[in-house]
């Protein structure tokens, strides 16, 4: 199938090469399920990757960099396998990292790396989300990192977030907003009231990560399978529901969608693919109840989520779920007038995914980028001094 220092170069180059073209002076690269399901024995190609990143030709005028990766997979009740890279070019003069203790900023220099001591450093917050928001798991690693960044007196968040997947295809069918969707719901709204709580001065923010953000699936299954009829399929011994199948009414009863707890089978994935699946942008409505706290450019891509791990697939859906944009990138209001405002210049905002093509794993990686304007961060007529380092 696919063996992680295969895949690792295929994710690189990818990525690379979006770095090549966009050129950013200021890059943040957010990852979750750091080190992928078994850690133990995945530390070492994680070890790889970092080094692979910070000593390659390709970031080579990348001269600052900080690496936040929670690696303690030993303590149940901090970790979160989340990793969140920030990388600095040699042209960006100042730029200073807050200090969440001493509540001033600090100028970056060098590049450091913190691995199982993201406990002790005063430069972030990290939070799990409590045991108890999600009970269908018996330990769950999902939660927040959160840094916070001033350049060219500007002063923002960015937040790495992990949200609560759906457990069961067939719990998601049952009602529209899924019961999981409420759980996300509610993780989100408790991580947007943290940014903003009393603690720090309020600065613009950005939140992006693996959101498990799915499609409204009683609508997708009901638009996908108009003319179907349904079978319902139980267990013998419990009687439980384990199977649904969709098919159509003549056509010799063609099977269109066969549902399972972890089996998403529908006869035609194009329409995932299809003018990047824009038909189906309509059952995407998670977001909606956060329209007053949240922004998102238009989405463009595909679906993200669940693509095939076998390497010679890269375009191919898993017939394990529903696909559906979980990876995003988000932004409170005054970090979309930061974005906008910076694109009258010249047009240069790009939402979009990384490698299309080619096997990325199971998310494809999104990404944005843009040009902040020097001072874009100050309100009005008297200056905004965010960074004033003490």
């Amino acid at each position: 199938n696919l063996q992680p220092e295969n895949l690792q170069k295929n994710w690189l180059r990818e990525f690379y090469q979006v770095v090549h073209t966009h050129k950013p002076h200021f890059m943040a690269l957010h990852c979750q399920e750091f080190g992928g399901k078994n850690y133990e024995a995945s530390m070492s190609h994680v070890d790889k990757f970092v080094k692979e990143l910070l000593s390659s030709d390709a970031m080579k005028e990348y001269n600052r960099a900080r690496v936040y990766l929670d690696e303690n997979y030993k303590s149940q009740e901090h970790f979160t396998a989340l990793g969140s890279f920030y990388f600095l070019h040699e042209s960006l003069k100042n730029i200073y990292q807050f200090d969440f203790k001493a509540k001033k900023y600090k100028k970056v220099t060098g590049k450091e790396i913190y691995s199982d001591t993201l406990e002790s450093t005063p430069m972030l917050e990290k939070e799990k989300f409590p045991q108890d928001y999600f009970p269908e798991c018996k330990w769950s690693r999902k939660g927040f990192i959160r840094t916070r960044w001033c350049i060219a007196d500007c002063a923002f968040d960015l937040v790495n977030i992990h949200l609560f997947h759906d457990a069961s295809n067939l719990v998601a069918w049952e009602t529209s907003p899924s019961v999981y969707s409420g759980i996300r719901h509610k993780a989100l709204g408790y991580v947007l009231d943290r940014i903003i709580d009393q603690r720090f001065e309020k600065v613009a923010y950005f939140v992006f990560g693996d959101f498990n953000f799915r499609l409204d699936s009683k609508s997708v299954v009901e638009t996908l399978c108009t003319k179907a009829t349904m079978q319902t399929v139980r267990a013998a011994d419990t009687n439980e529901v384990v199977k649904l199948i969709f098919r159509e009414s003549d056509n010799d009863r063609k099977v269109v969608l066969q549902l399972e707890k972890k089996l998403f089978d529908y006869f035609n994935q194009e329409v995932f693919r299809d003018n990047n699946g824009t038909a189906l942008l309509e059952f995407d409505k998670e977001l909606s109840v956060f329209k007053d706290r949240l922004y998102e450019l238009d989405i463009s891509f595909p679906p993200s989520y669940p693509y095939s791990e076998d390497s010679s697939q890269g375009e191919q859906y898993m017939n394990t779920r529903c696909p559906a944009w979980c990876d995003r990138i988000l932004m409170s209001l005054s970090a979309k007038e930061l974005v906008l405002r910076s694109e009258s210049e010249e047009k240069v905002v790009t939402y979009d995914h990384i490698g299309p093509n080619v096997c990325m794993g199971d998310h494809k990686p999104v990404f944005l980028a843009f040009r902040i304007a020097p001072g874009a961060g100050k309100p009005h007529a008297h200056v905004h001094k965010c960074c004033v380092v003490q």
